[in-house]
């Protein structure tokens, strides 16, 4: 797949969440859509930011059970958050304060969700596997989010 090509996967998620701005109902179809087209995730959701504690909270999800509540600039998916940069980890458990919610995940890639300027959370995908993520398929959920985000008020 060219990176300026928009994938299946993409061009799906944008025809499912056409006319449809709640974001319940897309994220929760969104991260349906990346557990039934990737192979080897364990877990495939959102994490979503809760102004009122700065925490992120546990949103739409596939996959097994999961942190309910992860601090900005704890583990992956706090640091994606904060810095508001892409985390593609390779290997996890040398990941520094890496936070195991299922002790499964071993490689994990985290995409932040940001609209107008409003930091609304991020994109959590994890693997069993070690070093399961590639450039592409950084590039590919980069595109995922910047479509989602066009079907969320």
């Amino acid at each position: 797949m060219a990176t300026t090509d928009t994938s299946l996967m993409n061009q799906q998620l944008d025809a499912l969440l056409f006319q449809e701005t709640n974001l319940v109902a897309n994220l929760s179809n969104a991260s349906a859509l990346l557990n039934s087209t990737y192979d080897d995730l364990n877990w495939a959701g959102f994490y979503l930011y809760n102004q009122t504690t700065n925490e992120l909270d546990l949103g739409p999800f596939q996959g097994k059970v999961a942190c309910m509540h992860i601090k900005v600039g704890a583990g992956v998916v706090g640091t994606a958050f904060k810095t508001q940069t892409n985390q593609r980890i390779k290997d996890v458990h040398q990941f520094p304060g890496h936070i195991a919610c299922d002790s499964a995940s071993n490689s994990e890639i985290v995409i932040p969700i940001t609209k107008d300027g409003r930091q609304i959370g991020v994109l959590d995908v994890d693997s069993p596997s070690l070093d399961r993520f590639t450039a592409e398929n950084e590039a590919e959920l980069t595109e995922f989010v910047k479509i989602l985000t066009q079907h969320i008020d």
